[in-house]
């Protein structure tokens, strides 16, 4: 992906020809124009995830560090402890000293930075129409009742002070390329410049010279929408103060009080909308509305490409004796019994683990865990659907020891010819309705002592009736008097006898 970015930037950026480009990199003039002419980046793939080292063995020593360059302070600069006399001292003075000369100079240059400020000055930087800056923030919302601990995606553009929000369960490649490809068809177009940080999302490494390993995900996500990328330094976020400050203000403004989420997907096409309204009013320091400003970004964008980007990521796993597999060591999802100790693929999004099976076909779906505890994604219907065509096999598996109590009860009082026809039709039941609702419902027919098939249907029937009539309360209601009203048997002979004067 690196030498595709160089090909078509040698192409797009600096005007070179196939055949100038072909003799730089070695290669076959067809394939360098089949990489110009390439406008699908998707493919799938196994993306590996690293998280940098702590040192927490240097805890015992920081306060001794630090009375060492407080007391510095007063003493001339040439004078004043280096990172490498740090380092020697600490040495001299313990035996079994346990770090390494880099992790003592990293802390010395970030304690040094916070007594005497940092040792340059910050420019305010300036950004064309359709330039726009990108971060992360945090906050929480509630899904359908049950907190979350999220993470919302920023995109500011400077020059009009324009932002949208969106709103994720956490801040991974799946996240980061979601929102942006919402953003870019929102507004109907792609920034020409993007502004990031130094993700790992995004960059393997920053090089001495100040260039970036990017990753082969977000070299296809760039490459696939065309915009230029660009990074900030280490730890200077000044540089992109656009989105830093937008970072509060979307929080501020749109997500306090934490907000009640039902659907994620349809509640991030709403954010973008008040982004859109709250564009109406005026610039902090031009005597414009945003919005107004703001239709310069957008006639700068560049096209939306051909064909959508697939933010989805795949990851083959190994799927245990249980028919289930891991993405983390806190995270198990469920397959099929079918698919036990098997190796599978996996379609990951911002909000969904898919297994799929040898055909690439969903196996089932799960929302995607998040957060540092245990959890378990489990779908029940096609253990079920698996265990109706084979039920003499239940009780010698390990599904058997996973079902809910109620429903081993119930499957064991019923004859052996009677329990495929019950599984299949929990199957059937869970594929209506839930898993949850039909054990529910086995679970009251235990308790009422009902073993036969056709009662359960009914009780199910009649226990997932979501509507119901209610006796209407007339208390306290103002009703029309009615008029009195009296009858005799004298008028009712009349009244016959004029029906058989009629008939006559």
């Amino acid at each position: 992906m690196a030498e595709i970015d160089d090909i078509r930037e040698a192409y797009y950026a600096k005007g070179k020809t196939i055949s100038e480009i072909a003799r730089e990199h070695a290669r076959d003039r067809k394939t360098v124009r089949k990489y110009i002419l390439r406008e699908d980046f998707n493919v799938t793939g196994l993306v590996a995830r690293k998280k940098a080292g702590q040192h927490p063995k240097l805890e015992p020593y920081e306060a001794t560090i630090d009375g060492w360059l407080e007391s510095d302070r007063r003493m001339r600069r040439k004078q004043r402890h280096t990172a490498r006399r740090v380092y020697n001292r600490l040495v001299a003075m313990h035996e079994d000293f346990p770090c390494s000369y880099r992790t003592v100079a990293t802390y010395v240059r970030e304690r040094k930075k916070a007594i005497y400020g940092p040792t340059e000055a910050a420019l305010p930087l300036v950004h064309k129409a359709g330039e726009a800056q990108v971060d992360f923030g945090a906050a929480d919302f509630y899904e359908n009742g049950t907190l979350c601990r999220g993470k919302y995606l920023n995109v500011s553009f400077p020059y009009s002070n324009a932002g949208y929000v969106q709103l994720f369960k956490g801040e991974n490649r799946e996240c980061l390329f979601e929102g942006l490809r919402n953003i870019f068809e929102f507004l109907g177009g792609v920034p020409t410049r993007l502004w990031f940080d130094n993700a790992s999302v995004m960059v393997s490494a920053i090089l001495k010279n100040g260039g970036r390993n990017l990753t082969d995900d977000f070299l296809r996500f760039k490459e696939h929408h065309g915009f230029e990328a660009a990074f900030c330094n280490p730890a200077s976020g000044n540089e992109k103060g656009s989105v830093e400050n937008k970072v509060g203000y979307h929080r501020r403004n749109f997500l306090v009080p934490p907000p009640e989420v039902g659907d994620l997907g349809e509640y991030n096409q709403r954010l973008l909308q008040v982004c859109e309204a709250d564009q109406q009013r005026r610039h902090y320091r031009r005597e414009e509305t945003i919005a107004r400003l703001h239709e310069g970004d957008k006639e700068a964008l560049l096209s939306l490409p051909s064909v959508p980007f697939d933010c989805s990521s795949y990851e083959e796993v190994r799927v245990d004796a249980w028919g289930k597999f891991r993405l983390t060591p806190h995270h198990t999802y469920s397959t099929a019994p079918k698919h036990a100790r098997s190796r599978i693929l996996v379609r990951i999004t911002s909000d969904r683990v898919i297994p799929l099976d040898e055909s690439h076909r969903p196996i089932t779906v799960h929302p995607r865990l998040y957060g540092r505890y245990r959890q378990e994604a489990m779908d029940w219907i096609p253990y079920l659907t698996q265990l109706s065509r084979n039920p003499g096999v239940l009780k010698y598996t390990g599904i058997y020891d996973m079902l809910p109590e109620p429903l081993k009860t119930y499957l064991e009082n019923l004859p052996k010819d009677e329990r495929k026809k019950a599984l299949s039709l929990l199957a059937s039941l869970s594929e209506g309705g839930s898993f949850e609702r039909a054990v529910s419902s086995v679970d009251e027919a235990v308790s009422r002592g009902i073993d036969d098939l056709d009662s359960l249907l009914a009780l199910h029937s009649y226990l997932s009736q979501e509507e119901r009539c209610d006796r209407m309360d007339l208390k306290g209601r103002d009703l029309p008097e009615l008029p009195a009203f009296s009858f005799s048997v004298t008028s009712y002979d009349a009244m016959l006898e004029r029906k058989d004067e009629d008939r006559c």
